[in-house]
């Protein structure tokens, strides 16, 4: 502890979080002075306001007005902790930019947080607060405001001065109402989210948010949508499922923007013909009281996803309206006029791109599944901080290197496509990949040290590249792996160092030519699921039984099993494991 302590002298930033405090040391509230006994060691002149204090996930009960001690401190984050309440002092930090407070047991916040001027972003959420203090509206620089899961059932009128606010998270709360006043107030908001909450109307005002990209308003009791709504012309995203709304406003159309449309859940009669306009990606009409659809909607051929089951659909067959999107529209627009059939424009893969884009900005994900892309488009690299990357279905022989770029990326699905070559070098740029799906594909065989550049890969599917694993690609070098999928990879026999990744929870090793199971499986005791379908497997090794704690399933069908009765078989995993550990010897 004194050498973190020392450590945050000279940086100006301490971390004391998972350390199982009860309370704050002493000595943070002193603003660390009088560490150490002197000596050469203490260079006093060389020390740093304390600016940074991270507590997060300890069991800390209260915290002491000496914090005022602290007038520097920027960043202060208290989440996972046991606080009731927050002392007076919090507003004599001056400088404080952000405060989490989330996930502890706070009932109010002091009327004192308004002093605190110069705050950015407030966590507060997962607590048991029935009210935000009014004097937040005078902190004029806030952007950013989290108040999610806590027992809130107004918002302060006050917080109508914060005219900077640009993220709004109340999920999770009683709001009956948030005002005209208010929401007209905050221009600036990009994402809006009250969902779970009880209102009943959305204001007219929220037609002045212009700049709003994401709107989350599912599980509430919202009567209408008001024709206002034309004026969010940023929305690319909007929530609306379980509420009471019985009509679309034909309004929504003006949304040139709009990606994802939530509707289910509610008490839609019909979807407007104007709305059939709209660019939409994802469509979600479950549950509803539609007993027909527009045949206009068949011309909204950028729609990968369209939801519909639950509703009383009396002109379309139940086969078209479970099955895949385009079959339902190549359907729809065949009950159109000839005249209005041949002015449908099928969406250009561009204007496609564009719009999985600029959902992206928001969710983090991008997806380009199913494009007949013969290259990777440069909006992948261009599109920000992208966690999820989706190419799979396509056409694409190798990835280019702007690829590097995407640092942020933790999933990679490159599935069904015609790629060649195992591509190392911008891999290893991609230092935050944890799931790489490369499944179906040309690969060529994998360098030996090829696993090298992905260590913290946990989910790994290479199935139907079976020329991949000639060169004996160290699995070693996996040490964090969960999933490993080898279907159709003609193996012969199980790679050796597979007996080592202790924490394998899936193995797939299905439609292979293995004719044996090496005792050594035995080491997964982490593994809950083990397909082994459809192989050569005449026998299994009854150490394979002491997985029995573990293992949840274990596919053996497809393969000339001897050893084992059917009855045994078909009696399930358990009955198979325990029938394996009665035969080991004693």
């Amino acid at each position: 502890m004194n050498r973190l302590l020392k450590a945050a002298r000279a940086s100006g930033s301490l971390n004391l979080s998972n350390r199982s405090l009860t309370e704050i040391p002493d000595e943070v509230y002193r603003n660390l002075e009088g560490l150490g006994g002197g000596g050469d060691d203490d260079k006093w002149w060389e020390a740093v306001e304390l600016q940074k204090l991270i507590l997060a996930h300890n069991s800390i009960g209260w915290l002491k007005e000496d914090l005022k001690n602290l007038p520097f401190l920027a960043v202060l984050n208290l989440s996972h902790n046991c606080l009731s309440q927050l002392p007076a002092a919090i507003g004599e930090l001056p400088q404080l930019k952000m405060l989490d407070v989330s996930f502890n047991s706070i009932i109010e916040i002091p009327e004192e947080i308004g002093s605190a001027a110069s705050l950015v972003k407030l966590d507060c959420s997962n607590n048991r607060l029935t009210e935000l203090p009014s004097s937040l509206g005078r902190c004029l620089e806030l952007l950013d405001l989290k108040g999610s899961n806590n027992l809130l059932t107004s918002l302060p009128e006050d917080l109508a001065n914060c005219s900077k606010l640009s993220k709004l998270d109340m999920e999770g709360n009683k709001l009956t109402v948030i005002s005209e006043n208010l929401i007209s107030s905050w221009t600036m908001l990009t994402e809006f989210n009250a969902s779970k909450n009880l209102l009943t109307g959305l204001p007219v005002s929220i037609g002045g948010l212009s700049r709003l990209i994401r709107l989350d308003l599912h599980q509430n009791r919202i009567l209408a949508i008001p024709s206002s709504i034309n004026g969010c012309h940023s929305l690319t995203e909007l929530y609306l499922g379980n509420n009471n709304i019985s009509t679309v406003p034909v309004e929504i159309a003006a949304l040139n923007r709009l990606g994802t449309l939530v509707l289910h859940s509610n008490q839609l009669k019909d979807y407007p013909v104007e709305a059939c306009n709209l660019s939409l990606l994802v469509l979600d009409l479950s549950n509803n009281s539609l007993s027909g659809l527009p045949p206009e909607m068949g011309k909204m051929t950028t729609l990968r996803k369209l939801l519909l089951s639950g509703n009383p659909l009396r002109t379309l067959r139940s086969s078209l309206v479970s099955g895949p999107t385009p079959a339902l529209l190549k359907f729809l627009r065949s009950r159109l006029s000839t005249d209005e059939d041949s002015e449908t424009v099928t969406t250009s893969k561009e204007e496609v791109i564009a719009m999985a884009t600029r959902l992206s900005i928001t969710s983090k994900e991008l997806s380009m599944e199913g494009l007949g892309l013969t290259a990777v488009p440069s909006e992948v690299w261009e599109s920000g901080e992208v966690i999820k990357l989706d190419l799979s279905r396509n056409s694409i022989q190798e990835l280019p290197v702007q690829l590097s770029s995407c640092v942020s990326l933790q999933t990679l699905i490159l599935s069904k496509n015609q790629i060649i070559e195992w591509p190392s070098s911008i891999l290893k740029s991609l230092s935050s990949l944890s799931c790489l799906k490369i499944d179906n594909n040309s690969l060529r065989q994998i360098p030996s040290d090829g696993f090298e550049v992905v260590p913290k890969l946990q989910i790994l599917d290479l199935s139907g590249n079976a020329a991949s694993l000639l060169d004996g690609p160290a699995f070693s070098s996996l040490p964090y792996l969960q999933e490993l999928h080898l279907r159709r990879m003609r193996l012969s026999e199980v790679p050796s160092d597979i007996v080592g990744l202790h924490q394998l929870r899936v193995l797939d090793l299905s439609q292979n030519s293995l004719q044996s199971i090496p005792v050594g499986l035995k080491n997964l005791t982490s593994l809950e699921e083990l397909d082994l379908s459809d192989n050569n497997i005449s026998v299994l090794p009854p150490e394979l039984g002491l997985l029995e704690p573990s293992l949840q399933a274990l596919r053996l069908d497809g393969n000339p099993l001897r050893s084992i009765r059917r009855t045994v078989l078909s009696k399930g995993t358990k009955a198979v494991l325990n029938y394996l550990k009665d035969k080991l010897p004693e």
